[in-house]
């Protein structure tokens, strides 16, 4: 009778331990893809709003009445940013129209707290990818060994080296390493791709707070 070599077969014939490891690796493979599709996702959105902010802001509409239509807490990333600087703005005027000393410093920093915060939600979910990339191919070796030795144990106990009997017990053993390296490879590739989108990302919003912090520099030595 002919072997069955088709995925679900190997995976019933192999034993316990080899069958949680493949299950640990499909479900690691499905939580990376499952992060990336949401990324991409994100990072298109946090792309899109950081440049109708940039339109707004660029308009030439006085900053004073862009910030009170967007509010102290605004919904886009760039808007936050741009809302903290404009916070500590207002803040550091006294009561006569002056300015409290070290304004410039005081915003900088807040519109700083504040690109760190979203960069901290750019980055969420990044680290797993790596985590998964760089384990999961150990983790599908440790099923392979696992299944190779119990491959063996049961050849030596059937005492029959033929390659009908090898075949089955060494593939689904080869299976696990498999698994192992279908999780690993796309979350790599998937976590240099968005961690390099995250960095191009974060730099626009540093780029813009310096352009920002530029301008009202300019007002407070006015």
């Amino acid at each position: 009778m002919e072997a069955d070599f088709s995925f679900f077969a190997l995976f019933w014939r192999a034993s316990f331990v080899v069958q949680l490891v493949m299950i640990l690796l499909l479900v690691a493979s499905f939580w990376s893809w499952a992060i990336m599709i949401r990324k991409l996702i994100s990072y298109r959105a946090a792309r899109r709003e950081q440049s109708r902010f940039d339109e707004s802001f660029w308009s030439g509409e006085p900053l004073d009445e862009l910030y009170e239509q967007l509010g102290p807490t605004p919904d886009g990333s760039s808007e936050r940013i741009f809302a903290a600087g404009m916070l500590e703005w207002r803040r550091s005027h006294r009561q006569d129209g002056g300015l409290i000393r070290g304004a410039q410093a005081r915003i900088d920093r807040s519109m700083d707290v504040a690109i760190n915060k979203e960069a901290e939600g750019l980055n969420e979910g990044l680290p797993y990818l790596a985590t998964v990339g760089s384990t999961a191919p150990f983790v599908g070796l440790f099923g392979t060994v696992w299944g190779i030795m119990s491959a063996f144990i049961e050849i030596a106990g059937q005492q029959n080296t033929s390659l009908a009997v090898v075949a089955p017990g060494i593939a689904e053993a080869l299976l696990a390493t498999g698994l192992g390296l279908l999780a690993a490879i796309p979350a790599v590739v998937g976590y240099n791709k968005l961690s390099a989108d995250s960095d191009a990302i974060v730099a626009n919003y540093e780029a813009f707070a310096d352009e920002f912090a530029t301008i009202l520099s300019r007002q407070l030595d006015s």
